[in-house]
């Protein structure tokens, strides 16, 4: 799963505010003096550039700063793009958030591998056998434990996720727990067992060159705006909406924006890692590459070959989406992402190589609150 805690405004005091991200990791130490602050106990949170300082009445912790792992660095870019697809679904008052909640499994079940699925019913929600239009995913409900010890201070429960037809399969979704001055989103993989970073969400804008040139160019709109609102900055920048998009998915891979479901919208920030080393290191984009420099791709109209080893693959373009008659296409279904051979036709067709990405700048980090 993917967390997120956003502190709003009601909830910080203090005048030392700035911009910036630190990894860090959260080690015993730092969780026990958390856990022993009292309601009204006093805590100095710090975040700068190579660590984050918790000072509480027993005294101060630190965490310094960490690298990230490859593995996080696709699976940050991946939730960004899949968020951005969700709506809100449902919402639930307190009493009826922490009654749901509670009467969910704890442990993992028999049937845990069947994708769970619940409909907005009322002022509450209802368990359904199979996904219907409005429902929400609930893949491994027993993740959702890590939610019971804010419930005390829960004021609402929001669902959110995509849009589901009759046969749809596993999807993504993000539960929020409204809190004072704070958000507590919590957002769901399609499987229990399985992470985000092998989603391809993000292959296809990955793939285009169009997006590599409109990102740099939207890069240089951002202004550290807590909410990004694509419109005007399709405006600012000349672009349509879709490009800009599109250039925000590849800013997203860069880890210059994020995607705040509560507020539907982007956000400017700025992940300390190289974009160039996440986009080299993302299996189907680079074998994809490979294919369209070995000139392994012929094109027929509507249709393509692709040879990839001693097989010869068929990509067929029906209302501009790409199928193809590889295995993985087969078992997914375009579900976890476009296949190589997808992604390669698409590169060729484009006259590209999808090679550009979008340059990182320096991240501007001071001391204060992060999100």
């Amino acid at each position: 799963m993917y967390a997120r805690l956003d502190v709003l405004h009601d909830g910080l005091d203090g005048d030392d505010i700035g911009h910036g991200t630190t990894n860090v990791d959260v080690n015993n130490p730092l969780r026990e003096a958390l856990s022993r602050i009292g309601a009204h106990d006093p805590l100095h949170l710090r975040i700068g550039p190579e660590e984050l300082a918790v000072t509480t009445l027993d005294g101060p912790v630190v965490e310094k700063k960490v690298p990230l792992p490859q593995r996080r660095l696709r699976g940050f870019a991946e939730t960004q793009v899949i968020a951005s697809g969700f709506d809100l679904r449902a919402e639930l008052p307190a009493a009826e958030a922490v009654r749901f909640l509670r009467s969910l499994p704890r442990g993992r079940s028999r049937t845990a591998a069947a994708a769970q699925w619940v409909v907005p019913a009322g002022r509450s929600l209802r368990p359904v056998t199979r996904p219907v239009p409005g429902a929400v995913c609930l893949p491994g409900p027993e993740r959702l434990v890590a939610l019971h010890r804010v419930l005390r201070y829960a004021t609402a429960l929001r669902l959110y996720g995509p849009a589901v037809a009759s046969g749809s399969t596993a999807v993504s979704s993000a539960w929020e727990v409204a809190l004072p001055g704070m958000r507590l989103t919590l957002t769901l993989s399609p499987d229990a067992v399985r992470g985000f970073s092998g989603e391809g969400a993000v292959l296809e804008a990955l793939a285009t060159d169009e997006a590599a040139s409109d990102a740099e160019l939207v890069a240089v709109l951002l202004s550290w705006e807590p909410r990004i609102e694509v419109a005007d900055l399709a405006a600012r920048a000349g672009l349509t909406v879709e490009r800009v998009r599109a250039a925000l998915t590849r800013l997203g891979t860069a880890g210059r924006v994020g995607y705040d479901t509560a507020e539907a919208a982007y956000f400017h920030r700025e992940l300390p890692y190289d974009a160039d080393r996440a986009e080299r290191h993302n299996p189907r984009l680079r074998d994809a590459r490979a294919l369209v420099a070995a000139d392994a791709v012929t094109l027929d109209g509507d249709f393509a070959t692709v040879i990839s080893g001693d097989s010869a693959y068929r990509v067929r373009d029906v209302d501009a989406r790409l199928s193809c008659t590889c295995q993985w296409w087969a078992e997914y279904r375009g579900g976890r992402g476009p296949c190589k051979h997808v992604l390669a036709v698409r590169m060729t067709r484009q006259g590209g190589t999808g090679d550009a990405a979008p340059r990182t700048a320096t991240p501007t980090t001071t001391t204060g609150n992060a999100r």
